[in-house]
C-alpha cells in the first residue's frame, strides 16, 4: 500500500522527542527481512543485524579485515585454525561471551534452515579448547577462512537461543515466524529496542560495547537509530529535504544530480561490489508460467543465448540507470578486483536478428510466453529493469509478464525455486570469487552449495572447477582455475550478467557517513553536528 508523505512525515516527526542531535533517522525502500542473523543473506538485513550481532572478525572503513570477537588467530595446520576470543565481552543482557557461544553459533549456521550454511559448513567442525579459545577443523584447506568469518558467521548467545527455543535458524523460505525473527540479543554496538516490520525499528547504543575503547571502532556520536522503510522514492526524498530523515541509502537515480546542487544535502557515490543478473530455470522438464507444454526452453543453450542477445544493457545503463551502472559480461561482483582479465569482459553482442534466428533454430520461431519474477524494492530500479527487459524480449516474439513483488515475498518464492526467469544481485564486502562461485553458481546440495542457484542447473565439469578452487592454497593456480571457471560460465550462459551497481547515498549536510562498496551503513562511524 502506498503511504502518503504526510503520513510518513508525521511518523518520523513523532519519534523526534525520543532523540536529540545524536539520533540517526534513516530509510531505504524496504525493510530488513528478519532479526535472525542466519535466516536471510541479504545486505540490508546483514548490515542492520550487524549492529546487534558480531562475527569473529569484522570490516573496517576500507573493507579491511579487523579483529572483533576474536583478537587473534593462527592456522596451525592446513585444515586447523585456532581463534583466541576477546575477554570481558558482555552480551546485551550482561552475561559473559564465551567459546560455548561460538561453537553453538557455527553449528546453528550449519543447519538446514540457515541461509548462511555454505559458510558455516566451510568453517568446519568447531571445538571449545577453553572459555576463550576455539579450534576449527575443516575437511579441506580453506583459503578464505578469515574473509568468511567477517560478517558471514554471526555469533549468537547459546543460552538465549535455548531459552526462546530458537536453537535452529528461522526457515525464511517457508516464511516461518520465530522469536529470533523479531527479537535480538547480541554483543554489538547497538541494542534492538523495538521492531515493527515494514514500519519502524529502533536501536540504542550499547554502553558496554567493547569497541568503545578500541581505536577505529567507534568514531561517531550516534546514540539512537530509527530505521523507517519508505517504498516510494519521492516520499523518501521529500522527508530528507524536509529534515525528517538524516540519511537515505537509496535515493532515486533520477534525483541524484538535483540533490548534488542542494546545499542542505550531501551525496556519496561509488561502485558497489554487486553484480545484478538474470537467471533461468534450467532443471524442470516443463517451464512454470509458460504456454510451452512438456518442455523447458531454457534447457537449450540457444534459447538462453537468444535472451542474452535480445537484452540491450547499454539502453538499460543510459535510460533506466541514468548512467549509474557499469555493464559487464562477467557474473562476479567486482571482476577487476577478483582478477578477471579485461579481455574476458566482453558480452555477447546485442543483436535482435541473431536472437530471433537462435530461437527459430531451437524450435520457437514465434517465441513463447513466460513470467519474469523480480523484486520491486531491493536493487536500484529493479522493477524498471525487468519491465525494460520484457519490452526487449517482445522484439523476438517472447511475451514476458513481469511479476514484481516486495523483497519479503520475492526471496522466499525464489528460494523455493518457484521461478522461470528471475533477477538476483550478489555481492558484499568480500573480494574473492569463491563467495559467488560456491553459493550462487555451484549446483545445489544439502551443504548450502548453490543455495542461490535458483535456476537449479547441474554441470559436473563446472562443479569440479569450483571444488578445486575451494581447497587450493596455491594462489596462482587457484586464480587460473577461477578464470577458467568464469570462462566456462560465460560460454554456457548459465546466467545473463547485466551490470555492477553504482550506489548513491544521500544525507543531510550536517551528517557525515562512511560510504563503503558493500552498501553497508555503519552507524558507529556516523557523526551528526
Amino acid at each position: 500500500m502506498r503511504r502518503p508523505f504526510c503520513l510518513v512525515a508525521s511518523l518520523l516527526i513523532a519519534v523526534v522527542p525520543l532523540a536529540n542531535a545524536k539520533t540517526l533517522r534513516w530509510s531505504s525502500q524496504g525493510d530488513y527481512l528478519t532479526a535472525d542473523p542466519m535466516a536471510q543473506n541479504e545486505i540490508l538485513t546483514n548490515s542492520i543485524n550487524g549492529h546487534v550481532y558480531e562475527g569473529l572478525l569484522t570490516r573496517g572503513k576500507k573493507l579491511e579485515l579487523l579483529p572483533a570477537l576474536a583478537v587473534s588467530w593462527k592456522q596451525v595446520s592446513p585444515t586447523v585454525w585456532v581463534f583466541n576470543l576477546r575477554k570481558g565481552v558482555k552480551w546485551h543482557d550482561g552475561s559473559d561471551f564465551t567459546a560455548d557461544d561460538v561453537v553453538f553459533s557455527i553449528k546453528r549456521n550449519q543447519g538446514p534452515s540457515s541461509n548462511f550454511r555454505v559458510y558455516g559448513n566451510a568453517a568446519g567442525e568447531p571445538k571449545k579448547i577453553d572459555d576463550h579459545t576455539v579450534e576449527l577443523t575443516t575437511k579441506v584447506p580453506n583459503p578464505v577462512m578469515l574473509q568468511m568469518l567477517s560478517n558471514s558467521v554471526f555469533i549468537m548467545n547459546k543460552a538465549w537461543c535455548e531459552k526462546h527455543k530458537v536453537e535452529k535458524s528461522q526457515d525464511f523460505t517457508k516464511q516461518e515466524e520465530s522469536y529470533a525473527a523479531r527479537n535480538a540479543m547480541g554483543t554489538g554496538p547497538y541494542v534492538l529496542v523495538s521492531r515493527d516490520p515494514d514500519v519502524k525499528s529502533v536501536f540504542k547504543k550499547n554502553p558496554n560495547w567493547w569497541g568503545l575503547k578500541e581505536k577505529g571502532y567507534w568514531d561517531g556520536n550516534v546514540d539512537d537509530i530509527i530505521y523507517t522503510p519508505v517504498k516510494e522514492p519521492g516520499t523518501r526524498m521529500a522527508a530528507l529535504l524536509a529534515g525528517n530523515l538524516d540519511f537515505v541509502l537509496d535515493p532515486s537515480v533520477q534525483d541524484v544530480e538535483k540533490l548534488k546542487k542542494d546545499k542542505d544535502v550531501k551525496v556519496y557515490e561509488g561502485k558497489e561490489n554487486r553484480i545484478v543478473f538474470m537467471g533461468f530455470d534450467q532443471a524442470r522438464d516443463e517451464l512454470l508460467y509458460s504456454n510451452v507444454k512438456g518442455k523447458n526452453p531454457f534447457k537449450d543453450k540457444r534459447v538462453r543465448q537468444a535472451f542474452y542477445q535480445a537484452i540491450d544493457v547499454d539502453a538499460i545503463h543510459k535510460t533506466v540507470m541514468r548512467g549509474l551502472s557499469a555493464p559487464t559480461a562477467v557474473n562476479l561482483p567486482n571482476p577487476t578486483i577478483m582478477g578477471i582479465p579485461a579481455s574476458m569482459d566482453k558480452r555477447y553482442p546485442y543483436d535482435v536478428a541473431a536472437a530471433k534466428k537462435l530461437l527459430t533454430e531451437a524450435g520457437y520461431p514465434n517465441g513463447f510466453d513466460l513470467t519474469i519474477d523480480c523484486p520491486n524494492n531491493r536493487y536500484i530500479n529493479d522493477e524498471k529493469i525487468c519491465v525494460a527487459i520484457a519490452g526487449m524480449l517482445a522484439k523476438i516474439g517472447v511475451n514476458a509478464k513481469v511479476n514484481a513483488i516486495p523483497r519479503s515475498q520475492y526471496f522466499p518464492k525464489a528460494q523455493r525455486l518457484e521461478v522461470s526467469m528471475y533477477m538476483l544481485g550478489w555481492g558484499g564486502a568480500t573480494t574473492d570469487a569463491w563467495f559467488t562461485l560456491q553459493p550462487v553458481l555451484h549446483s545445489r546440495n544439502d551443504k548450502g552449495d548453490g543455495d542461490y542457484n535458483w535456476g537449479n542447473y547441474k554441470d559436473p565439469v563446472f562443479d569440479a572447477m569450483i571444488e578445486d578452487i575451494t581447497g587450493d592454497m596455491d594462489a596462482k593456480r587457484r586464480q587460473e582455475t577461477i578464470i577458467k571457471a568464469m570462462k566456462y560460465h560465460h560460454d554456457n550462459i548459465f546466467h545473463i550478467p547485466l551490470h555492477v551497481q553504482v550506489i548513491p547515498w544521500a544525507s543531510r549536510a550536517n551528517v557525515t557517513v562512511i560510504h563503503r562498496a558493500d552498501n553497508w551503513l555503519q552507524a558507529t562511524w556516523v557523526t551528526i553536528k
